[in-house]
């Protein structure tokens, strides 16, 4: 399949889940991403994606409220949809978000911030493969983010489902180091 066939089942895959298992399975991968965390206490900065509710993406509020209960200094981005590019922003929990016009959520009273501390990125995604080729909505934005942070962060996928044995992959695209599921950590 190419990637634009691939985006149509893993968007109709995540539509036809229900709000139960979209909850079930959000705490699954909460809780192995937790556990990947305590095998890593160095890992201290992350940057995380808040959930597009309306396109039924992974549950990421939980697992933000238990990482700064942990200490961990949080960060997530507003996207530019005019330029492809996302500002870092500071993430002080508890916040207050209002949706952007494309259901993003975004926090209020943020700071930005050039994203140098960023140690770990959390990544959404459609669909990724055994190799750590990832599948996202297709306008580069998290690619152009790993890119511009200048240096070297661990890339951690978070999904529904298991992996695609093989998707397209681009020279331009960056892989994952890992992408966890709510079955299974895997290490690319």
């Amino acid at each position: 399949m190419d990637k634009s066939e691939l985006r149509k089942v893993y968007k109709s895959k995540r539509k036809y889940l229900s709000p139960e298992e979209r909850i079930e399975k959000s705490q699954a991968v909460t809780s192995r991403f937790l556990t990947f965390l305590d095998k890593h206490p160095e890992i201290a900065h992350i940057h995380v994606f808040l959930p597009i509710e309306k396109l039924s993406e992974i549950d990421t509020f939980g697992l933000v409220e238990k990482m700064a209960a942990r200490g961990c200094h949080l960060y997530t981005s507003v996207s530019d949809f005019a330029t492809g590019a996302m500002q870092t922003i500071e993430l002080e929990v508890p916040f207050e978000y209002e949706l952007d016009s494309y259901g993003i959520p975004v926090p209020h009273h943020a700071h930005t911030t050039n994203g140098n501390a960023i140690q770990l990125v959390l990544i959404p995604l459609l669909a990724y493969d055994l190799g750590g080729n990832r599948l996202g909505y297709g306008r580069g934005f998290y690619d152009r983010f790993l890119d511009s942070l200048g240096h070297e962060v661990i890339k951690v996928g978070l999904s529904f489902f298991s992996p695609e044995e093989s998707i397209p992959a681009e020279e331009h695209d960056i892989r994952l180091d890992f992408c966890v599921s709510p079955e299974q950590l895997y290490i690319f």
